[in-house]
């Protein structure tokens, strides 16, 4: 059974006598699964690729704190939702983690973390563990990025994290175990978009210029005009978009117009020229190329193809 206390210091700036406290908090919530039965799901199809073995909620966790000099078995997940706890990774510094940034702390890692002495933290988190879960962390932590993650959608993932607490508390059957890697899953996936997209400010400035893009498909854009719309250098601008989105702004706008392109001529009679104007492309033969390089089939193929599977499915 694991000791509520650990009398380790969090990290050798603090005071050496200073006690932390794991669980056992007013209003706290708690399900931890037993070691024998993560081992029995580990075998079970879907639940061993993403399995929730500890999820919680610790309001006001004050004392609150953990120091793993070999880390954990599964990876763990935080989101701080009030008040201020810090983090330490490996050896680096301590870092300060505040109301709508996430923790994830990958299986095995060194890790120590506390509760703020003067505003303790209020967290949901979890343990999960699965290879759905080792792609997920490869990703957040690709590229350098640090275990904080400032949370785009805070309330979507803490809804997902107590969808998964509620099917624990019923109980630790099958059903419930999948419906708490459901839900896992969606937290996971909310994280990792916060990640790719950076900070709240940044990807502010990227998503108006996507949401411009996708608006005004039938018009010619140069990098440094969409640098300048949103505030930035065209070479900062460029490296922002394709960390955000995941790929360059020429191909995201290739593939906007390409999926508008499919859905003209699936839904009108109106000729390839026509569709290629009306997704910016002034010359109908250079609007193939770059449909077909998408899509593997001209424009015309295409439509001929969507007509022909409308019918066999009618």
């Amino acid at each position: 059974m694991r000791s509520p206390i650990d009398e380790t210091p969090i990290s050798p700036r603090r005071d050496a006598a200073a006690v932390y406290v794991h669980e056992g908090f007013l209003g706290q919530r708690l399900r931890v699964l037993p070691r024998p039965a993560v081992r029995a799901a580990q075998s079970q199809p879907i639940v061993r690729r993403l399995l929730v073995t500890d999820v919680g909620y610790f309001p006001r966790a004050a004392q609150h704190g953990r120091v793993r000099a070999a880390g954990a078995p599964e990876t763990i997940i935080m989101v701080c939702t009030d008040g201020v706890g810090w983090v330490e990774w490996e050896d680096g510094e301590p870092v300060r983690v505040e109301r709508g940034s996430a923790v994830v702390l990958p299986q095995e890692v060194r890790h120590r973390y506390r509760a703020d002495d003067d505003d303790p933290w209020t967290i949901w988190w979890a343990h999960v563990t699965g290879s759905d879960v080792d792609d997920f962390v490869d990703t957040i932590l690709g590229e350098g990025r640090g275990p904080i993650v400032e949370l785009h959608d805070v309330y979507a993932v803490v809804e997902s994290l107590d969808e998964a607490l509620s099917a624990l508390e019923k109980d630790e059957t099958l059903p419930m175990l999948l419906t708490a890697a459901g839900a896992a899953w969606r937290m996971l996936a909310a994280i990792t978009s916060s990640a790719l997209r950076g900070t709240a400010a940044t990807s502010d400035r990227i998503r108006q210029v996507q949401d411009y893009l996708r608006t005004n498909l039938d018009t010619a854009f140069s990098v440094p005009e969409l640098a300048a719309m949103a505030g930035l250098s065209p070479s900062h601008f460029s490296a922002l978009f394709r960390g955000s989105v995941g790929t360059s702004v020429k191909d995201y706008l290739k593939r906007l117009r390409s999926a508008r392109a499919r859905e003209l001529l699936i839904t009108t009679s109106s000729p390839i020229s026509e569709v290629a104007l009306a997704v910016g492309y002034d010359d109908a033969l250079y609007f193939s190329r770059q449909f077909r390089s998408i899509n593997g089939v001209s424009p015309s193929e295409f439509r001929r193809q969507a007509a022909s599977e409308r019918v066999t499915r009618i």
